[in-house]
């Protein structure tokens, strides 16, 4: 089987065997918003035709690529949800070259009310489970930051925040921008920032505060970005920490790769919470499982 986890600014595809192994694997910059209005067959086709011309018949989509904004919307499913839910609502693609399903992504609703979705994370969650009947609570870094609340094997809650996307704003359209330099790193400026999120005033009142040390030489510029994301970043776990502490779930799986891991790994731990490294190629296991129980006739 070919699995392939699309989103909006990048796709990863594994050709997996028939124990879900990884057998071969790519990644590229061909997200969904790159391809052109009816471009999608022959974009999964560059993508992976190599492999279907080496015998492979079935393709299972994940992410973006089933949004309005995709190849074709597969409807979301209400949360709770578990592995065989996900495999009972695949969607069928029409495709030349192979039998092409999507994965529908979930919604739930905070306590408010208010709506929550996700595509492409809850494949992620399911392949970064160790059991089928385990409680845990995920989570997955990213410009929209996602926090997952697992109950015996299926996803019970999530919630999600625009940390990264705002982290990306203020740094790049706000004055807090103009006495930055560098990127956000682990360290003494992040650990400050995760510490001042846990102090009162509000998050509005903190970012301020990241332009007024600068002026008064008690934040250097090449300091600036990780005391930021340490604010925003510290903000989010605090908050996420003291939802999971009232399902009596302290331990945070992290689901993901590259500098934020590091970063929210840090920050979960100084904010009083475990943080364990989860398995990259999650996606992949993930699909796997969906795809073994899935109807592809």
């Amino acid at each position: 089987m070919i699995a392939v986890d699309w989103g909006t600014s990048s796709a990863r595809a594994y050709r997996l065997g028939p124990d879900g192994a990884v057998l071969e694997r790519r990644e590229g910059a061909g997200g969904i918003l790159r391809v052109p209005e009816g471009g999608f067959p022959a974009a999964l086709a560059g993508m992976i035709g190599d492999w279907l011309a080496a015998g492979e018949t079935r393709v299972l989509l994940s992410g973006m690529v089933g949004s309005r904004q995709g190849w074709q919307e597969a409807p979301y499913l209400a949360c709770p949800a578990g592995l065989d839910d996900l495999a009972g609502a695949v969607v069928p693609v029409p495709f030349a070259d192979a039998t092409v399903r999507l994965v529908p992504g979930l919604s739930a609703g905070d306590a408010a009310g208010v709506p929550e979705v996700m595509r492409g994370e809850e494949v992620q969650v399911f392949g970064a489970l160790t059991r089928p009947d385990e409680d845990a609570l995920l989570c997955l870094p990213g410009s929209h930051s996602k926090w997952v609340r697992v109950e015996s094997g299926r996803i019970a809650g999530f919630s999600t925040s625009m940390t990264g996307e705002a982290f990306a704003a203020l740094k790049d359209h706000t004055i807090l921008g103009r006495m930055m330099t560098g990127t956000a790193e682990p360290g003494p400026a992040f650990e400050a920032g995760v510490a001042r999120a846990a102090e009162a005033g509000g998050l509005l009142h903190h970012l301020f505060g990241t332009r007024t040390l600068g002026l008064f030489g008690r934040l250097a510029p090449e300091d600036g970005a990780s005391y930021l994301s340490g604010l925003l970043i510290g903000h989010e776990v605090t908050s996420a920490l003291a939802d999971g502490a009232a399902t009596g779930l302290a331990t945070v799986r992290l689901v993901g790769s590259g500098p934020l891991m590091a970063l929210y790994g840090r920050a979960i731990v100084l904010a009083g919470g475990e943080a364990v490294a989860g398995d990259p190629d999650a996606a992949a296991r993930g699909l796997a499982l969906i795809g073994e129980r899935s109807a592809w006739m």
